[in-house]
């Protein structure tokens, strides 16, 4: 069970690489201006995880739960997250850029800001850069990598691979998150609580509505595509460090809350977002 997941997980990303083409991923970079970018930071890396301990003081949660849904909050960048966003008719090579820029950022800033919420609460967590940097390379850039070059020197395997590496995959994802749920089924027995999915609800339209009121564009599809992103958090991330920093029984309840009920608040979102520009 240890290896299905993240074997499947890479086998997706590498489809993902096979997709994509790498100057419509920089030439959408290049659109962004220096106040998209400050205005990308806060809503990828800041609000959401202060939201998150907002939502810990609002609601009734234990410590260790406000705690699972903080890392939740503070690792962006879903290794999936490009290929749902394509899935979803969204622009696919702004999300792959989205995708990059985040990972290269996530190992300079999610230190900082786990930092800075462990002394508001009189803790001293520190978190070596080289501790994230290492599955994020592995799960994300190494696949994107590899399919890019599989697209670049093998076009005619790759524009046949890639719908097999999808099925495949989804196959062997599916039947391993099913299975980890199985598995995890008395762990999480009597943990879970109401509060934490309605805690997970709000950190998910919080980290949309973040992308709408700080990233300015006329553009609708940029803006809908970047909101997409930024609720697609990085839970396996969360998990990692959570289980390594924290050692709090409570937290993987919060994180697994947000893990089932993120994917369809994106969903009802999509489909929103989706109507709003057929009107427009």
């Amino acid at each position: 069970m240890k290896w299905i997941i993240p074997a499947a997980v890479f086998v997706l990303m590498v489809s993902v690489g096979m997709g994509l083409r790498p100057r419509e991923v920089v030439a959408q970079l290049r659109r962004m201006q220096w106040q998209h970018w400050v205005g990308l930071v806060l809503a990828t890396f800041i609000v959401p995880a202060a939201l998150a301990l907002l939502l810990g003081r609002v609601l009734p949660l234990q410590r260790a739960e406000m705690a699972g849904l903080f890392f939740v909050g503070a690792a962006p960048g879903a290794p999936l997250m490009t290929r749902n966003i394509a899935k979803r008719g969204f622009d696919m090579h702004l999300a792959a850029g989205y995708q990059v820029w985040g990972g290269l950022l996530t190992p300079i800033i999610l230190p900082l800001v786990v930092l800075v919420a462990g002394l508001l609460h009189g803790l001293t967590i520190w978190i070596p850069p080289r501790v994230i940097l290492l599955p994020i390379a592995e799960n994300q850039f190494l696949p994107l990598l590899l399919g890019l070059a599989l697209a670049r020197f093998l076009p005619a395997f790759s524009a046949k691979a890639v719908r097999w590496f999808n099925r495949i995959g989804n196959i062997v994802l599916t039947v391993g998150i099913i299975a980890l749920l199985w598995f995890m089924r008395e762990a999480l027995k009597g943990l879970l609580t109401w509060w934490l999915p309605l805690g997970a609800i709000l950190l998910a339209l919080g980290s949309v509505l973040a992308i709408d009121l700080l990233v300015r564009s006329d553009d609708p599809l940029v803006k809908h595509t970047l909101a997409i992103c930024n609720a697609n958090r990085h839970v396996g991330l969360a998990v990692l460090l959570s289980g390594q920093y924290l050692r709090a029984k409570g937290t993987l309840p919060a994180i697994a809350a947000y893990a089932v009920i993120a994917p369809f608040v994106i969903g009802a979102l999509s489909r929103w977002f989706r109507k709003q520009e057929s009107a427009a």
